[in-house]
């Protein structure tokens, strides 16, 4: 459901799944500094992450007011597929890229490990502890062995996982390696003839094979395939976004994803 607050609706999820984020109001003018304290505040209270999403050009005095209220605002590049450009399905070294089906026995199992590789792709720490070897200090990136150690979602979340992919709303992908397990996954959700390349991230250890690039492609072709008339996506930073160039993309404009400032450590 959403709610609406100031310049901003807030969209809240009434099961189990990621929180939804707030976004300006269509063809509404830029909200205020305390339409954000007001939003913030309500996500408190729901106990959801205090987010908020909007394109730059669309809403472009936004950003400074959003900064003014406190929060850090990712610049992320936004691409939009064009078809004629998106590449072939290509073998990835080392693994294969496999669709999850919601029907599987496996399907809660492979969720639980695409959700700790996306957990360890996109989050700190990425790497294990450093140690000692042969006199010098060496740090790992984070492997399977992280990977399997990351606590598995309730029961509740992966249900929810499993309803969302069953109604066709959500597919997710993996680059699954025969020896190492689930290395790299993606998803793509959709509404409404729009798809959104999301979530697609690689085990640390993993990184550098073309995994989140071809998962990209082969999610990109899927939807597709399933009738979407759009895809798109944001990347993290401009050199993500020139790598989903290589695979089909072209950049539209500029995502903004606003959160409060880290509190500096005492």
């Amino acid at each position: 459901m959403a709610e609406d607050i100031g310049g901003f609706v807030l969209f809240v999820r009434t099961g189990a799944g990621w929180p939804y984020y707030a976004r300006p109001r269509l063809a509404g003018g830029t909200p205020s500094a305390a339409d954000v304290t007001a939003v913030r505040a309500r996500q408190r209270e729901l106990g959801v992450p205090e987010e908020f999403e909007w394109v730059h050009e669309t809403t472009p005095d936004l950003l400074a007011v959003a900064r003014s209220a406190g929060l850090d605002v990712l610049l992320a590049p936004l691409l939009v597929l064009d078809r004629a450009a998106l590449v072939p399905d290509l073998p990835v070294p080392g693994a294969t890229v496999r669709f999850l089906d919601p029907d599987e026995e496996t399907f809660a199992t492979d969720i639980a490990a695409a959700r700790a590789v996306s957990r360890l792709g996109f989050g700190a720490p990425t790497t294990t502890p450093a140690t000692a070897t042969a006199g010098a200090l060496t740090i790992q990136p984070a492997g399977p062995a992280q990977r399997d150690a990351v606590p598995r979602p309730s029961p509740e979340a992966l249900a929810a996982e499993q309803q969302r992919h069953a109604s066709g709303r959500m597919v997710s992908a993996v680059a699954d390696s025969p020896t190492d397990g689930i290395l790299a996954c993606g998803s793509i959700q959709r509404v409404g003839g729009v798809a959104e390349v999301a979530g697609v991230a690689t085990l640390p250890s993993a990184r550098r094979r073309g995994y989140a690039s071809q998962l990209t492609a082969n999610l990109a072709r899927r939807a597709l395939q399933s009738g979407d008339d759009v895809v798109f996506l944001s990347a993290g930073d401009d050199d993500v976004a020139r790598l989903y160039a290589k695979v089909g993309f072209r950049r539209v404009g500029t995502a903004c994803i606003g959160s409060p400032v880290a509190a500096l450590p005492v």
